[in-house]
């Protein structure tokens, strides 16, 4: 059995209650790890492309208030 299969089984057995908290909790360690992954490929110049496109978008003003 797979780590992830042991979790689940794991999570099936939670009453109501805990599995709220355990959502609560979930969401925001997934959060943190997105956040911490953005961080990263920021840092190593992965979203750099993505930066200098949106720039010149709005240079060009092909942007939009949202």
């Amino acid at each position: 059995m797979t780590s992830v299969e042991v979790v689940e089984k794991e999570i099936e057995k939670l009453s109501l209650r805990e599995l709220a908290e355990f959502r609560l909790w979930f969401a925001k360690y997934d959060s943190d790890v997105w956040d911490a992954q953005i961080e990263a490929d920021a840092a190593a110049g992965k979203l750099d492309a993505l930066a200098k496109e949106a720039i010149a978008e709005y240079e060009s003003g092909k942007a939009r208030q949202i």
